[in-house]
């Protein structure tokens, strides 16, 4: 997702592209740590002197074509699963999320862990 917005954006600050996909900075500043060490983009000088942007590199938006393809695919085909079903997939997220608010997958595990002889 980030790719495609800074392609559709152009550079962005980690603020603004954190923002843009509704995520926390710190979240958005490993995740582009770690897309700048794949290759995929750079940090260039921002409006100020003290101020980066996120930008593509060439070999991203050289595969960007395919992953906004991909997006819209999988966009689609979730639409047309979704128009199977008795209800709205994003019910049973939160239907999920509700259940593990009220007790963790971690819980859930250690319980039937702890009734599993061969885990000891």
């Amino acid at each position: 997702m980030e790719l495609l917005r800074l392609h559709a954006r152009g550079p962005m600050t980690i603020t603004e592209l954190a923002e843009s996909v509704n995520r926390t900075n710190s979240a958005l500043s490993q995740k582009a740590a770690a897309m700048r060490e794949a290759g995929w983009v750079e940090t260039v000088a921002g409006d100020d002197a003290r101020s980066k942007k996120v930008t593509l590199t060439g070999r991203a938006r050289g595969v960007v074509g395919r992953l906004a393809a991909e997006r819209r695919a999988t966009e689609a085909a979730l639409a047309d699963l979704e128009a199977e079903l008795p209800y709205p997939l994003s019910r049973v997220v939160t239907d999920i999320e509700r259940a593990l608010e009220r007790r963790s997958l971690h819980d859930r595990i250690a319980e039937k862990l702890a009734r599993d002889p061969e885990w000891g």
